[in-house]
């Protein structure tokens, strides 16, 4: 076939919601169920998967206002296609659910390119690594100690030598908690703490001289990431060996700007899922080079394998329990973890992903 042009001639959107396995919670919100829209687009003979976990709202704004849009645009074009999505969302409001709809919007037409080049995805994008270090992540605050202990433990067992947990929904025992967790994985493995915001800026500090007797190496978002002066100050005045993460809220490149020139962060996050696919994932890893700072993939391993492989600053990317969960639920071609990395699949083409359409029914919002 000519690869001059791929008109996209059908777009499909569907929404499934999953029970959490476990109540989970973290320091500012608790949740029972997770729900992922999922976006196909058909081109050429070949469909392209993309998806962000958002609610079923994008579900709605991605039929009614891009779907529109979509029918007869060029997939080889993916620049050109986020530029017609990002302008008809001006008068809808772009950050929150209208980037979650593009973000799976995008992913989706990257994905279709690369399967009617017959390429994976990141020799496409101009892969820069062959594979992305993994964290596992969860740890929530509803777990007893019993449960974050096993589940911390399992990871590092696995092979995977750096493991998050969640904190600040009680500052008092998260001390207590987070010496619990290093007994449980030992002195070598890395220990990662998220607080999601909940703490003021003192208490921040005051926890952060705690967690390093425990050797906390990664601090994310001790503060909220609104409040750049707070993440400004806790990263100045935290141990220097401890790493100040955040930026998984962001949707636009101009937030992640933002957070960058305020020297808020030794670590920026971005999530395919939020910043507006994989088109914004590559122009945050472009702030974070001319920053000299690394990114870090937030959460959707599966959609994220590839395009951090492309990322030259690449830091790591977290391998999140429920979305672990999710995208082996509802995905064949799911890439596992290998010595503590992942690896894209470079003998599929595209993201190498498959939607079981008979096993997700089942969920459909």
């Amino acid at each position: 076939m000519s690869s001059d042009r791929i008109p996209i001639h059908k777009v499909e959107v569907s929404a499934y919601t999953i029970p959490t396995d476990f109540p989970e919670s973290d320091g500012t919100i608790e949740w029972r169920e997770t729900t992922i829209v999922i976006v196909e687009l058909h081109g050429a003979g070949h469909a392209g998967l993309g998806y962000t976990y958002a609610h079923d709202a994008a579900a709605t704004l991605i039929q009614k206002k891009l779907k529109p849009l979509l029918e007869g645009a060029d997939a080889m074009n993916p620049q050109r296609v986020w530029d017609t999505m990002v302008r008809a969302v001006r008068n809808i409001g772009r950050p929150g659910i209208a980037s979650m709809a593009i973000s799976a919007v995008d992913a989706a037409v990257w994905d279709l390119k690369a399967r009617a080049l017959g390429l994976p995805l990141a020799r496409l994008l101009g892969q820069a690594h062959d594979a992305v270090p993994i964290y596992g992540s969860g740890g929530f605050t509803s777990y007893s100690i019993g449960q974050l202990q096993d589940q911390l433990r399992g990871w590092v067992e696995q092979g995977i030598p750096a493991v998050k947990m969640k904190i600040g929904r009680d500052p008092e025992a998260d001390i207590q908690r987070v010496h619990q967790a290093r007994q449980a994985i030992g002195e070598t493995a890395e220990l990662m703490v998220d607080a999601n915001g909940a703490y003021s800026r003192k208490q921040a500090l005051d926890m952060a001289a705690f967690f390093d007797a425990d050797g906390v190496r990664w601090f994310e978002e001790p503060v909220s990431s609104d409040d750049l002066e707070g993440l400004r100050l806790v990263r100045d005045r935290a141990p220097a060996s401890m790493e100040i993460a955040a930026g998984e809220y962001g949707f636009t490149p101009w937030y992640f700007e933002r957070m960058l020139n305020a020297g808020a962060v030794d670590v920026l996050q971005a999530d395919c899922t939020r910043c507006e696919g994989i088109t914004g994932f590559l122009k945050v890893g472009g702030l974070c080079d001319a920053h000299h700072l690394l990114l870090s993939g937030h959460t959707a391993p599966a959609l994220h394998t590839h395009v951090a492989c492309a990322i030259v600053p690449l830091k790591n990317l977290e391998y999140f329990h429920d979305h672990v969960r999710i995208e082996n639920m509802l995905f064949d071609g799911v890439p596992q973890p290998v010595k503590g990395t992942l690896r894209p699949d470079l003998t599929r083409p595209g993201m190498g992903l498959e939607l079981k359409k008979a096993d997700a029914r089942r969920w459909a919002a």
